[in-house]
């Protein structure tokens, strides 16, 4: 995805845009005199305040962006999220009563993810000991007049944020590396030695809310499946650059440099990587494109496609386009490849059958496993409240679409689950969406 105008139409209730009005916002005057002095003296004393605690904020604020990625931020224009789109978890006790009954429960996330979350929250803070030795030591530099530069003194408090670092890089490095390939079963290891597994996720990266816990768990996720291939959606740069710096096993390809994009990701010593290219959307008003590689899987040429289609109910017809691109190309690539789409389509049944249902040769995953019931919505609001979304909405917006290499052996799914359905210890779950877990298998050749 990438930056959007907010002049857009507003989502209709299927998807999850919200104009939602910031909690709170009551506009009141002071008047008289009296009031007046009392809010000087209260101004006064946060000041006083402020410039004492000055010192223990530069401690304990260290984010995961100054973490992994010091100069790391999105574009400035990706504006921040409105002050009533995600101001979620912090006041989860309080918020579903402030919630009004009249509000659109799909007005939620599209709109508020391309407001984007500049400023991370932070992660880890101080102990209070080391916050006062800073302090103290701030004092004693300002009151000196032969005070050296600020950046050659080492203070508890830069102590205090490398060791925060080291730690915080190691829990990530843990989270992924923790279930090894030796860890496993002789079957796991046969079963994933014949099987080719495909990750599909929309890991909705632009959500600023417990960044550092939920990118941990994504990790533990992806190190515990090593799936052969990653398909992600709602990808930003910190995000990328956590994921480039632990999982230097896999190969990297992204659909673009900033705002937030679609990725895929190779495992080195299962997948060999040929090359890639980018099909932009031309009437796009999202940024929206399809993201393509050429590889091979023990022998079998493949080409692995992922894409992130229009957002929101009002883009349907754009939509449309968008998956009958898709479509072309699939049916358009070398006959003698296997050809795999997975993304976040935000498509509703209805829109399929619009088109007149699947082209000939083009299957979709989950109806060729006899539509289980367990993996059919992949956005569902009854179970995820990461958005706090007050109705239930479930949709099947993650899909996954196979296009069979006219020769030689056929790939056929043998069976696709849900992941990322645990919450964490943050109260939170890794996104919005649930991740797509498959696994297939190479047949027979009918020649």
């Amino acid at each position: 995805m990438f930056p959007i105008k907010m002049d857009k139409p507003p989502c209709s209730p299927s998807h999850t845009c919200s104009g939602e009005p910031p909690v709170g916002c009551n506009d009141t005057k002071v008047q008289g005199k009296t009031e007046k002095q009392k809010k000087k003296k209260k101004q006064k004393k946060r000041q006083s305040a402020t410039s004492q605690m000055k010192t223990d904020s530069e401690c304990s604020q260290v984010t995961v962006e100054e973490q992994l990625s010091p100069s790391q931020h999105l574009p400035e224009r990706l504006e921040n999220r409105s002050a009533g789109s995600k101001h979620k978890k912090n006041t989860r006790k309080t918020r579903n009563q402030s919630i009004s009954p009249a509000t659109s429960p799909a007005n939620s996330s599209h709109q508020d993810k391309t407001q984007s979350a500049q400023q991370t929250p932070a992660c880890f803070t101080c102990d209070q000991s080391t916050q006062t030795e800073a302090s103290q030591l701030q004092s004693v530099q300002t009151q000196s007049t032969q005070t050296p530069p600020i950046q050659g003194i080492h203070t508890p408090a830069t102590e205090c944020k490398s060791t925060q670092t080291k730690q915080s890089s190691f829990s990530l490095q843990q989270a992924y590396w923790g279930r090894s390939f030796t860890d496993q079963s002789a079957d796991e290891q046969i079963t994933q030695s014949s099987h080719l597994t495909l990750i599909c996720w929309n890991i909705d990266g632009l959500d600023p809310d417990n960044v550092f816990e939920r990118a941990k768990g994504l990790l533990s996720h992806l190190g515990k499946y090593r799936a052969d291939v990653i398909l992600l959606q709602e990808l930003v740069p910190v995000c990328l650059k956590i994921l480039k710096n632990i999982m230097n096993d896999y190969q990297f390809l992204q659909g673009s440099e900033d705002g937030y994009f679609t990725g895929i990701l190779l495992r080195k010593d299962r997948v060999q990587f040929l090359q890639s290219n980018i099909v932009k959307y031309p009437t796009t008003e999202m940024g929206r494109n399809l993201l393509i590689a050429h590889a091979s899987f023990l022998g079998h040429p493949l080409c692995i496609m992922t894409s992130h289609l229009e957002s929101c109910k009002a883009s349907s017809q754009e939509r449309l386009n968008q998956l009958r691109r898709v479509w072309k190309w699939m049916k358009e690539a070398p006959q003698d490849h296997t050809i795999i789409f997975g993304g976040d389509t935000n498509l509703r049944d209805w829109e399929v059958k619009k088109l007149g249902g699947l082209p000939d040769g083009i299957s979709d995953v989950w109806e060729m496993l006899g539509k289980p019931e367990e993996s059919r919505y992949t956005w569902d609001t009854s179970i995820n409240d990461n958005n706090e979304i007050p109705n239930s909405i479930r949709l099947r917006f993650d899909r996954l679409f196979l296009r069979a290499a006219a020769e030689g052996a056929k790939l056929q799914p043998e069976s696709m689950t849900l992941i990322g359905l645990e919450k964490l210890k943050c109260d939170y779950f890794i996104s919005d969406h649930w991740g797509i877990l498959c696994t297939f298998k190479f047949g027979a050749s009918e020649e």
